[in-house]
């Protein structure tokens, strides 16, 4: 992995609200617990960017060294990891994933 793709890493999770890192798109998730992120956050009205791992050897190792987080889906809020598939749907069940962005100002759409 290159230092060009740790900064480039950076500069997404840095410049936008929120980012998943998946697998597949949000309209075609290519494994499971990408399509289940993708759904919850569909379902919570949070507006986010995806990026595709499978498209880039050098982005899916990347983001798994950035983080320290040995698995995909990733998912990134004002500039902080928030965790994998586990973590949101376990934020999601208890309630506490909607109030969560509202807390770091990421504007929910109405549901």
């Amino acid at each position: 992995m290159t230092d060009t793709t740790q900064d480039w890493i950076g500069a997404e999770v840095k410049n936008n609200d929120v980012v998943l890192f998946m697998k597949g798109s949000p309209d075609f998730p290519q494994c499971g617990f990408s399509g289940q992120v993708t759904q919850i956050l569909n379902h919570v009205g949070v507006a986010f960017k995806a990026h595709n791992v499978l498209e880039s050897d050098q982005l899916r190792d990347g983001i798994k060294q950035f983080t320290n987080w040995p698995t995909i889906p990733q998912l990134y809020v004002k500039g902080e990891f928030v965790g994998g598939c586990d973590i949101i749907r376990e934020m999601f069940e208890k309630g506490e994933l909607r109030s969560f962005f509202e807390q770091n100002g990421v504007v929910l759409e109405e549901a």
